[in-house]
């Protein structure tokens, strides 16, 4: 493994400041920075941009974003024993790099951070998917960030990325994909990482788009898809009773099958749907 820095190598970061990654916390920490630098690198240019970074840990990452010429990096780390490791690349990156020890889902980071804005992160696996569905869901769009480049378990970047008819194909696909791009853009063993999980790993890029993909009223589209995929066995005309008791005319009326299931509907289909509803 190549230095990307006069850093020391994290093994020895992690051994110097007792950082065992803990699992109540989601940790799991990448040390190879080939690989970091690597993550960086797929999320685009940098050299404009703010980046927010979501549980940097002992600063593998963090260390790749900053290597790649990151404008500047927002790390929020909970986990209080990481900050003394994030001091240190602070100080090797002057005026590059701000620590805010804080949970994420408590956090307002908009006031540290200025457009454009990028977010990279190996997130905790135990806040991934409320993080992305935050992000995915705001008041206003578009929204803060215009890229997310996020390491996922490989399951979860499935459900992101999946087509209708695939199995795993539901809410989070959906959210997703209505208002931005999303790929799989590269994917990691287990024993990439300190400990090493028991499943493989992928790091996701999503791209906002300036404007959702097809017309609908979010709060009913959510409301929809949740009811949708709450039944998914089951056919719409079943699973959509309790939006309304005209439910079938409804479904006819935006060019879709009352017999057709949840996973078999596109999201332009669920989107007409969501019109038809609004009326």
């Amino acid at each position: 493994m190549s230095a990307i820095d006069s850093l020391p190598p994290l093994r020895q970061v992690i051994e110097a400041h007792g950082l065992s990654a803990k699992k109540s916390m989601g940790q799991n920490f990448l040390l190879d920075l080939n690989l970091t630098a690597k993550i960086a690198r797929l999320a685009g240019d940098l050299s404009g941009s703010d980046v927010l970074e979501i549980g940097p840990g002992p600063g593998g990452l963090t260390r790749g974003l900053l290597a790649e010429g990151a404008r500047r990096v927002l790390a929020i780390e909970k986990d209080s024993r990481c900050m003394p490791a994030l001091d240190e690349i602070s100080r090797a990156y002057p005026g590059k790099l701000q620590v805010i020890n804080a949970d994420a889902l408590e956090l307002d980071p908009l006031a540290h951070l200025t457009p454009p804005i990028r977010v990279v992160a190996n997130l905790p696996y135990n806040v991934g998917t409320e993080l992305l569905v935050r992000w995915l869901t705001p008041a206003d769009w578009p929204p803060f960030w215009k890229s997310l480049t996020l390491m996922f378990q490989k399951e979860v970047a499935e459900r992101i990325v999946a087509k209708p008819g695939n199995k795993v194909y539901g809410r989070l696909a959906l959210l997703a994909q209505w208002r931005s791009d999303a790929r799989i853009v590269m994917e990691l063993p287990p024993e990439a990482f300190t400990p090493p999980p028991r499943i493989k790993s992928a790091v996701v890029h999503l791209t906002a788009l300036p404007e959702p993909r097809f017309p609908a009223d979010p709060a009913v589209l959510s409301r929809l898809v949740a009811a949708a995929f709450n039944q998914r066995r089951k056919m719409l005309r079943s699973a959509l009773k309790v939006l309304g008791p005209d439910i079938e005319a409804r479904i006819v009326a935006a060019g879709l099958k009352p017999t057709d299931r949840a996973e078999q509907v596109p999201l332009e289909g669920f989107c007409a749907l969501a019109r038809e509803l609004a009326k």
